[in-house]
């Protein structure tokens, strides 16, 4: 199964480098990608059930990840949201499940955490 993805990130190079890994480890079908809240939201309400995952980064251009993933609450319930960043403290990651993150990821050194995670929500074995 291929998981329809979308991408919330400012950082052209990390979204690049992002989506060709995930497209080639991962069965990640990108959707697109928003480098704003306010982009991440329109585009997130004109599409309510067409992504299957949802990845957020927590600083943008403008606004916040947290708004993004405040926005998903209502997401069908077979939508995953997940944020990558920089910033996963403990704090943050506590505050990201609160507002319905499924899980949270270091940019830093979690990336093989991440396409573990794709590949189990696409029915496929971990590399």
């Amino acid at each position: 199964m291929e998981l329809r993805t979308y991408f919330v990130e400012d950082n052209a190079t990390i979204r690049e480098n992002l989506i060709g890994t995930l497209e080639e480890l991962a069965s990640v079908r990108p959707l697109g990608w928003a480098e704003t809240e306010n982009d991440a939201k329109a585009w997130l309400a004109a599409h309510r059930g067409a992504w299957d995952l949802l990845i957020v980064d927590l600083f943008l251009k403008q606004g916040s990840g947290l708004g993004v993933i405040e926005a998903c609450q209502a997401r069908g319930r077979e939508q995953r949201l997940v944020v990558l960043s920089n910033y996963a403290t403990s704090d943050m990651r506590k505050r990201c499940a609160q507002l319905g993150a499924d899980a949270v990821f270091d940019k830093s050194n979690e990336i093989d955490a991440l396409v573990d995670y794709c590949l189990a929500l696409a029915g496929r074995p971990a590399a």
